[in-house]
């Protein structure tokens, strides 16, 4: 709503279809620091102050965000006394005496992770937040912090589109009892069926530096949307719908995020809860995307080394 998707949307309408959701049933909330930066906290805070013992709101901390230029690109920082500057303006911006989930949005190499748990664990008890979590981290990366203070969530890259969290991360999830939050559940919007090698972005869209966004890639990767179209014509559902149905149908304790600015998506995204994917679907859904190989990186290189992935 705020950025990364091109220019920000008209916050008054935001403000009306964030309310919509709540209205359909929606009661958890993701946002962050740096989206805007600062913008999209105060868009939610605004949004939820009216119904704010009813939802669930997670944030993040992590970047380095110039005060001048409102710019990120000064790379990571979760030293402690910074995690805690941070929630204190965080609070502020929400509206609230407290944030439900503070996650750690990519973890800094330069600070142990312990003592990114323990500044958290010390907000706990300062009754400022309710639950810790992380973003994008590596497996021993979680054990650790998750030794130090219970992990309640974990966010990273999960959908047809990237399945990278298969490889070990989702049964150290369970192993753990730690929920998982997928961001881009659609595909940063490929799944929907609505890109192709011929769509153009906003020159501020995150899309345009994204190496698998080329048209070139684009094309290549239509052979993952054609077999979610497939059974979406056959199950009488969006693109977007199956998508989202699968990812619900993998495990019972994974609750995907997914954005949009219109009312008519977050319809649409909410009816992926009536679509029962079979088993027999759900294979043939895996075998058919095991065979393809998608064509360039989810993220930028820079973005990528911030991964623990």
């Amino acid at each position: 709503m705020s950025s990364g998707y091109g220019p920000p949307a008209d916050k008054a309408e935001m403000i009306k279809l964030i309310r919509a959701a709540f209205d359909r049933g929606v009661t958890f909330f993701d946002t962050a620091e740096v989206y805007g930066p600062f913008s999209n906290e105060e868009l939610v805070g605004a949004a939820l102050a009216p119904i704010r013992s009813r939802v669930v709101i997670g944030t993040k901390f992590g970047f380095e965000i110039d005060p001048i230029t409102g710019l990120r690109g000064m790379g990571t920082n979760s030293r402690p006394e910074h995690i805690k500057a941070v929630a204190d303006a965080s609070l502020k911006r929400l509206r609230t005496d407290h944030i439900d989930l503070f996650y750690q949005h990519r973890v800094d190499p330069d600070v142990p992770i312990e003592d990114v748990a323990g500044a958290v664990k010390d907000l706990v008890n300062a009754g400022k937040v309710r639950h810790f979590g992380l973003s994008e981290p590596g497996i021993q990366t979680l054990r650790r912090a998750h030794a130090v203070h219970p992990d309640a969530a974990v966010q990273s890259e999960y959908s047809l589109f990237y399945r990278g969290p298969e490889a070990g991360l989702l049964d150290a999830l369970q192993e753990l009892g730690i929920g998982f939050v997928p961001f881009s559940p659609l595909g940063a919007g490929f799944l929907t069926g609505t890109i192709d090698s011929n769509t153009q972005f906003d020159a501020t869209d995150f899309r345009n530096i994204v190496p698998r966004f080329t048209p070139g890639a684009r094309r290549e990767n239509q052979a993952i949307v054609d077999v979610v179209k497939g059974l979406a014509a056959r199950k009488t559902a969006s693109p977007a719908q199956i998508a989202l149905a699968w990812l619900l149908a993998q495990k019972s304790w994974i609750v995907p995020i997914p954005g949009t600015t219109k009312l008519h998506r977050l319809e649409e995204n909410l009816g992926a809860d009536r679509v029962d994917l079979t088993e027999n679907e759900l294979q043939a859904i895996r075998t058919a995307i095991s065979a393809i190989t998608v064509s360039g990186e989810r993220l930028p290189e820079a973005a990528l080394k911030m991964t623990g992935l």
